[in-house]
């Protein structure tokens, strides 16, 4: 196995999905595990989600979807977009929940139910209330949700859904603008006769930071990694622990001269004699190239050591100074070591980007390594 992997912590997936699920209550809690689990791996995060006392998934695409019923999982599982055409059977068959906000696709929805003489595919309706992304407008759910119940037996309306564009900014006004919205839509519903069955607006800014959207479900994504939606939540956020870290070991130390280039480009020349310590690890896995020009450090003996020059596709270099090191000593790039933390947040505000982005991005190639309460046995 490669020196460079990805730790993650299952207890600390678990822990945190019992934390959001109080938060929640009453409410459902389904678990977002697109993106290959936000980069920590679908499956493995999806059981321990489940054993959490989640009640379902959520997914971008088919083939997450059926990737989980491969691996076993028996759980709802809801894609959160409509799919192409060509991959309805795919998600008839292995019993994912479908999201419609087209007649077009709720027809091609029924029509494949009834090829293959399915009754009761359950279908949510995304209305787009303010995201302006996909999902039906306001003013045509009426019309969208009689025709899914007018494709009856195929068909089944589940949920009604929206999702929040600025749940994780508390001072904006766009949530409740969002809410109101949503509620018209809801209220129109029933005066049609329309029961919408179970209602979902809450992400995980939403679920946090704004009661009242939790409604019968939420749907939460980043917060059962441990990272908060934006760093202004790290206080409200404190029921939750980060559940991956990203580590490698030193592969090589030399000792370079004052005036030396570091890497390529020679964008760096050190000022004095140092020992630069090589890890193996680089852009290739997820770790940004310019990392080191935005101040960006990994731990090594339990302190911050600054990236000299630009990360390379494999390998990236470290200045200890005048410090000891030797070849496979741990380093920590996202994580704690000793007393000191680094966070996939930190990284994203450097960078000018969000924790999502930067856990999301840890490559296929990274080992997945799981620990915690049970690991080896899931």
């Amino acid at each position: 196995m490669r020196a460079s992997r990805v730790i993650v912590d299952l207890a600390a997936i678990r822990a945190n999905v019992e934390s959001l699920i109080a938060v929640a209550a009453p409410s459902r809690v389904m678990v977002v595990v697109k993106a290959n689990g936000y980069g920590h791996g679908a499956v493995r995060v999806a059981e321990a989600a489940l054993s959490a006392g989640a009640h379902g998934l959520c997914v971008a695409l088919v083939q997450e979807g059926v990737e989980l019923r491969r691996a076993g999982i028996e759980a709802p599982i809801l894609v959160l977009s409509e799919q192409p055409r060509d991959q309805v059977g795919e998600l008839v068959a292995h019993g994912l929940i479908a999201t419609a906000y087209s007649v077009a696709f709720i027809d091609a929805l029924a029509d494949e139910a009834r090829r293959r003489d399915v009754v009761g595919q359950e279908v949510h309706l995304k209305v787009d209330t303010g995201m302006n992304r996909v999902g039906a407008r306001p003013d045509s759910a009426v019309e969208l949700g009689g025709r899914v119940l007018a494709r009856s037996p195929q068909l089944s309306l589940g949920g009604v859904f929206t999702h929040l564009a600025c749940a994780d900014d508390v001072r904006s006004t766009v949530t409740s603008e969002q809410v109101r919205r949503f509620d018209a839509v809801i209220d129109d519903l029933r005066r049609a006769g329309v029961d919408p069955g179970w209602l979902h607006v809450a992400n995980s800014a939403g679920t946090i930071a704004h009661p009242d959207t939790r409604r019968d479900m939420v749907r939460v994504g980043i917060a059962v990694y441990g990272i908060a939606p934006d760093t202004a939540m790290e206080d409200a956020c404190s029921m939750i622990r980060p559940a991956a870290s990203l580590v490698s070991r030193v592969s090589f130390v030399k000792r370079v001269n004052a005036g030396d280039g570091i890497s390529y480009g020679h964008r760096h020349h050190v000022e004095r004699a140092t020992t630069v310590a090589t890890v193996p690890i680089g852009y290739a896995d997820g770790v940004p190239r310019r990392l080191s020009a935005v101040g960006g450090t990994v731990l090594i003996g339990g302190r911050h050591r600054r990236i000299l020059g630009v990360v390379t596709m494999d390998q990236l270099m470290v200045d200890m100074g005048d410090d000891s090191c030797a070849v496979g000593d741990e380093v920590v790039l996202i994580g704690a070591q000793g007393d000191e933390r680094i966070t996939a947040n930190q990284w994203g505000t450097a960078l000018d980007t969000i924790g999502y982005e930067i856990v999301c991005g840890l490559s296929a190639r990274l080992p997945r390594v799981y620990v915690g309460d049970d690991a080896d046995a899931q």
